[in-house]
């Protein structure tokens, strides 16, 4: 988008148009300037300002308002001359960006009824209010590159050795430095078999070598306890982000399970799509 600029000749008009909408009831159609005829309507100037970057919104009402304006009379101007330069290319991108936009509409209607308040409280009340309390862990780590290291430091540990101190001058990942703590966690924020480690093993136990791949571990389990089910403050932006993303993707796969789709590839090299000749075909 070209940079937003004030119309200081115009500034009167357009703040009395703006301030006017709701006194008047204005309308999309309200056509707020020509082009060599061409309208430009109240409705476009709403849509191009519901598509700029959040910077753009905290300009004074009127610097918005003349700067959507003039961007859209430059387009109008220059959409003019581009139409009577249209390639068969141009009309296959413009019915691409087309379809493009179509869809997106489809699938952003779906996914902002997706997340109801009703909906949100009955995704938490399955995973969180209502589930079986999970576990969470203690634990820390000493990371290394080989399996016969992480062996030698396992059991210099056992003969005595503090487990910590190994970890300052051992352990090549940023915990080295607190001991190797990891802090509390779950098993899902682990990898395997890492998780699976920690999950047989028994407070204040040593085990190892584990690998994984970020290297080898000796692993140390300090305390488990059950977890207390989070607010529902701190999971709802998670809980909408899901339930917005599973009703897209049943949207999708149920419009094309209800779609008539017939491929006609056969004979078709994939390698076609690297030559742009066959756009000017």
């Amino acid at each position: 988008m070209p940079k937003l600029t004030k119309i200081l000749g115009a500034a009167t008009l357009v703040l009395t148009l703006a301030g006017a909408a709701q006194a008047e009831g204005l309308k999309a159609d309200q056509v707020v300037a020509t082009v060599n005829g061409k309208d430009i309507t109240l409705g476009q100037m709403l849509v191009v300002h519901d598509s700029l970057p959040a910077e753009y919104l905290s300009l004074p009402d009127d610097v918005l308002f003349n700067g959507i304006l003039e961007q859209l009379i430059q387009q109008t101007a220059l959409s003019e001359i581009g139409e009577g330069m249209m390639t068969h290319r141009d009309e296959i991108a413009l019915e691409v960006d087309r379809r493009a936009y179509l869809a997106n509409s489809v699938l952003d209607f779906t996914a902002k009824g997706a997340a109801t308040e009703e909906k949100v409280m009955e995704a938490y009340k399955i995973r969180y209010a209502e589930a079986e309390p999970s576990r969470e862990y203690h634990a820390a780590h000493i990371i290394v590159d080989t399996k016969e290291e992480a062996e030698k430091i396992k059991a210099e540990i056992d003969g005595g050795a503090d487990f910590a101190e190994e970890a300052k001058k051992n352990s090549k990942d940023g915990a080295a430095a607190n001991g190797g703590d990891l802090g509390w966690f779950g098993l899902k924020a682990m990898v395997q078999p890492f998780a699976d480690a920690i999950a047989g093993m028994k407070d204040g136990e040593i085990a190892g070598p584990v690998q994984t791949e970020y290297g080898w571990h000796v692993i140390k389990l300090y305390e488990s306890r059950l977890a207390d089910a989070p607010k529902i403050e701190d999971v709802r932006a998670e809980i909408e982000g899901d339930l917005r993303q599973e009703a897209v993707e049943k949207r999708v796969k149920d419009t094309i399970s209800a779609a008539k789709v017939e491929k006609m590839t056969d004979g078709i090299d994939p390698a076609v799509l690297k030559d742009a000749t066959v756009l000017g075909q």
